[in-house]
């Protein structure tokens, strides 16, 4: 099972952040790390995070490139998964997944979350179908419930096997 790493964006790894690219065709489905890390900036709420590979774990400067970016919301009880980005190269290699299970597992260990959430464009099938696999279902809160482009999802009990992934 591939598993991922994940840091905090710094002056070190800035550039490798800014230069991860998604396929052209999902450039409409994601923002780019640029507007995440402005949002991040201005936000105490956000966290955005570097994915690796664990060859990184335990390197100060890693040999291995940054696979993606994640981001994520702590905010009235819920643990906001707001981006996840994997790089067009990496793409395909269990690494959304991974990091699915990692950023769960992260949000898990803080009290005061409640749920875990996250959303996604209603074109987005391939992040329909990761979610839906990790156990997320709809969430009916007013404006997610007929909201124009994206779908709402809950994660409303910590799964046993989602546990034992991470």
């Amino acid at each position: 099972m591939v598993k991922v790493h994940l840091r905090e964006i710094t002056k070190d790894n800035l550039v490798s952040c800014l230069n991860l690219q998604v396929n052209e065709n999902q450039k409409n489905l994601v923002a780019t790390t640029a507007q995440s890390l402005a949002q991040a900036y201005v936000d105490p709420h956000l966290f955005p995070l570097a994915i690796y590979d664990t060859a990184a774990c335990g390197y100060e400067q890693p040999s291995v490139p940054m696979l993606g970016f994640t981001m994520y919301e702590l905010v009235a009880g819920v643990g906001f998964i707001m981006r996840l980005m994997i790089d067009c190269k990496y793409q395909r290699q269990g690494y959304g997944r991974a990091t699915m299970l990692e950023v769960i597992r992260r949000l898990k260990l803080y009290p005061d979350v409640e749920f875990i959430a996250t959303s996604y464009r209603k074109e987005n099938e391939v992040a329909a179908k990761l979610y839906q696999s990790l156990g997320f279902k709809q969430w009916d809160i007013p404006y997610a419930i007929n909201h124009p482009t994206e779908v709402y999802v809950r994660l409303e009990e910590f799964p046993l096997d989602v546990a034992k992934e991470a």
